[in-house]
């Protein structure tokens, strides 16, 4: 292939990771699009002046991460990664360290201040009357709304996941949930109340400014509900 020749050669031949580089370079410099066809590997190999074994090493992790594909009767081609399968793979709250712990459990609580306009946006009747069964059935069994409790933190915010119509967002707030488990069981204290800045927002006040109110009612009152972890994840910044 013509377009090969803007490849350049790489001078220390033991590095794969460098060959991955270049290749994902090409792959951009030539505005490679999803199902196109890509070099071989000998092609690269000879463009490279690597051998072959390096640059099959190379293309094994592009496979992996899932840009690389190969079909019968085409080869290799470009495709699509599944950004939040490969984020699966690796997230494991018993192999990652605590300082990306904190970073995955504040993004959390970014996305569910962010998605309020999405809400606003394409929430229906039904979800409603779902969000309002959950709300009944945790104000039933629970005698103390002000205590948070796991199963229905689940229920309520994954409902609100789903609602968003955001399916990137849905999966990845499901990779967030054992992250979520791990600090409500270690870090969140379970033996003591909370003294709330203002009044406790429950989750039947969220639902009621999801009703009748406005996205910006909403994000206040979702940062109020979830002054908790606000204040943890503040009081991590100031220590």
């Amino acid at each position: 292939m013509k377009y090969l020749k803007k490849i350049k050669p790489l001078k220390n031949l033991s590095l794969v990771d460098k060959v991955e580089i270049r290749i994902i370079e090409f792959l951009k410099e030539n505005n490679l699009k999803v199902g196109d066809s890509i070099p071989k590997e000998l092609e690269f190999a000879e463009a490279l002046g690597v051998s072959r074994t390096v640059v099959r090493e190379a293309i094994l992790r592009l496979r992996t991460l899932g840009i690389i594909e190969s079909k019968k009767h085409k080869g290799m081609v470009l495709t699509e990664p599944d950004i939040i399968l490969n984020i699966e793979k690796a997230l494991d709250t018993k192999l990652i360290g605590e300082e990306m712990l904190k970073d995955i459990f504040e993004l959390r609580l970014i996305l569910e201040m962010g998605m309020a306009d999405l809400l606003f946006a394409r929430k229906t009747a039904e979800d409603l009357i779902e969000l309002d069964k959950i709300v009944k059935k945790e104000e039933k069994d629970l005698f103390d709304s002000t205590i948070f409790s796991l199963e229905y933190e689940i229920r309520f915010h994954g409902k609100l996941y789903e609602m968003s119509g955001n399916n990137t967002l849905q999966r990845f707030q499901n990779l967030l949930l054992p992250v979520f488990q791990y600090y409500h069981d270690k870090k969140l204290p379970t033996d003591e109340k909370f003294e709330y800045s203002q009044k406790f927002v429950s989750h039947r006040d969220i639902l009621n400014h999801l009703v009748n109110g406005s996205p910006e009612s909403f994000r206040n009152a979702m940062r109020q509900h979830l002054e908790p972890h606000f204040d943890r994840v503040l009081n991590w910044i100031k220590a």
